[in-house]
């Protein structure tokens, strides 16, 4: 439960990042039904895709701008104590690189309780990859100075 606590304080910096910036926010199964009711500056959340297993999966955000010309798809990670999620960071990767179609793919990763290789991992998968120009894996306050800079 915790960790869903803390996971989702990441994801409110997010939402409340674009808020300020003028991004409407709203869950991907309404706006799929209802496309013309939204604006063109849209942060959408719970984003499906067809994960490496063929079957559905999610990611907490797709930013959809036609002012910048932009569709990132945005992964939040947060550890905040010792624990199991860092190994899924593979699984994330894969996904990633090889099931996510947008252009940009944003990584925002955090919290003191990663292993101690698991981040560096990441960063280094991504960047010996073919798709190192399209993904980025980003801290919190990195993401938020990219954003405050591009938006």
């Amino acid at each position: 439960m915790k960790a869903s606590i803390t996971g989702n304080i990441l994801e409110k910096q997010v939402q409340n990042l674009f808020l300020e910036k003028g991004f409407e926010i709203v869950m991907y199964s309404k706006w799929s039904k209802e496309k013309d009711r939204y604006g063109n500056e849209l942060l959408l959340r719970h984003v499906p895709y067809e994960s490496i297993y063929n079957h559905k999966g999610y990611t907490e955000f797709l930013l959809s701008s036609k002012k910048y010309n932009k569709q990132i798809r945005i992964e939040c990670k947060w550890q905040q104590s010792p624990g199991s999620v860092d190994e899924k960071l593979p699984y994330l990767f894969l996904n990633a690189t090889e099931k996510m179609t947008e252009n940009e793919i944003m990584i925002i990763i955090d919290g003191k309780g990663w292993k101690k290789g698991a981040i560096p991992w990441l960063k280094a998968a991504v960047s010996s990859s073919n798709q190192s120009e399209r993904i980025n894996v980003l801290s919190l306050t990195e993401f938020l100075t990219w954003a405050n800079k591009y938006f």
